[in-house]
């Protein structure tokens, strides 16, 4: 008797790129309320004219590949790579550098390697990497958070800030920005001053810094919302936070002078934000549970190692694209034994 098949796959799972998307940009938004709060309106602003100009510059693209336009601005990965970037942006930013950097992370980045799914690369880090490495005095102009600002720009302060550079009346750059936690710490280290003296700044909360940490831990909020969805898995961002808290505990009980706690790197910078939302890239990322583990714990190490030895005083960035490179390899020497297969290969 002839009985009707079917090809696989024979059961359809509930998720789609749409909805992967829509629920990591539905986990920003807690991190997303704290940074406005803490840090104005510029935040929106940024969001935005990333958000605008990816769009526009993905249906460009795919109108000259002669791809269809709307169905894949409708999976929503152009939208969640602007919103990383916006993110990582300072609230000061000049509009032009925006679009510059979404610009390099959608066309170049993600469209020129054949579009999601063959980025070899995060769009996100790599646009934002680009105007680090070229613009860095623009990109450490961070305001200081709510409660500490001298002046705190309204709404239209910072749409006439970022659109034409224009500083509030009688408002200079050093009275409306300041130095970063992780700036602070470093700058102070490099003066040979201990730890403890760096700390006596107003900036510095009980684990972080004032605002920051309360950023940090909505993002940890939200990273735990899309395991918890599984979303994504737990492998990477606690690889991730588990490598860069222990080499951060190994140094600190060596010098506790001259190397903070492992709790200041976890709450300090873009590392939830990493963690969670970057490292966890599931084109650019490792792909085997072990590989995940690994690729993690190595960005981990991998953002001490430039925080406390490199040139930049965040690193999420350049250790995520780096590990970027890495993630085939590692992929390559964690795959799972095949089942039935014997150690020495034979089956």
């Amino acid at each position: 008797m002839e009985f009707a098949t079917t090809t696989s796959p024979h059961s359809i799972g509930s998720n789609s790129i749409t909805r992967v998307m829509a629920e990591v940009l539905l986990a920003l938004v807690p991190g997303i309320i704290a940074l406005v709060w803490f840090f104005g309106w510029g935040v929106l602003i940024n969001i935005a004219i990333a958000s605008v100009t990816a769009l526009l510059a993905e249906a460009v693209v795919l109108r000259l590949r002669g791809r269809p336009v709307l169905s894949t601005l409708g999976d929503l990965s152009a939208l969640l790579t602007a919103v990383l970037l916006g993110l990582a942006l300072p609230p000061t930013l000049p509009w032009w550098l925006t679009v510059l950097g979404v610009l390099f992370a959608i066309v170049i980045a993600k469209q020129l390697y054949g579009g999601l799914g063959y980025n070899p690369f995060n769009p996100a880090m790599a646009g934002y990497v680009l105007l680090l490495v070229s613009f860095p005095l623009e990109m450490t102009r961070w305001l200081p958070p709510a409660g500490l600002a001298e002046h705190v720009p309204s709404f239209a302060e910072s749409l006439r800030l970022i659109l034409t550079g224009g500083l509030p009346s009688g408002i200079g750059w050093d009275a409306l920005t300041g130095a970063t936690p992780l700036d602070q710490m470093r700058t102070g280290l490099d003066m040979n001053r201990m730890i403890g003296e760096i700390r006596q700044s107003p900036l510095w909360g009980s684990v972080g810094a004032v605002g920051w940490e309360w950023v940090a831990g909505f993002y940890l909020l939200g990273g735990l919302y899309l395991i918890w969805r599984r979303i994504i898995s737990w492998h990477i961002p606690v690889g991730m936070l588990g490598g860069l808290f222990i080499i951060a505990l190994l140094f600190n009980m060596v010098d506790a002078n001259t190397h903070p706690e492992p709790l200041f790197h976890l709450f300090s910078g873009a590392t939830m934000l990493g963690a969670f939302f970057i490292a966890t890239d599931p084109v650019s990322a490792a792909t085997t549970n072990r590989g995940k583990l690994i690729y993690g714990a190595l960005i981990g190490v991998l953002v001490f190692l430039i925080r406390s030895y490199g040139g930049y005083p965040d690193a999420v960035a350049f250790a995520v694209l780096l590990m970027n490179m890495a993630a085939p390899t590692i992929d390559y020497y964690t795959q799972p034994r095949v089942f039935g297969q014997r150690e020495n290969g034979d089956g």
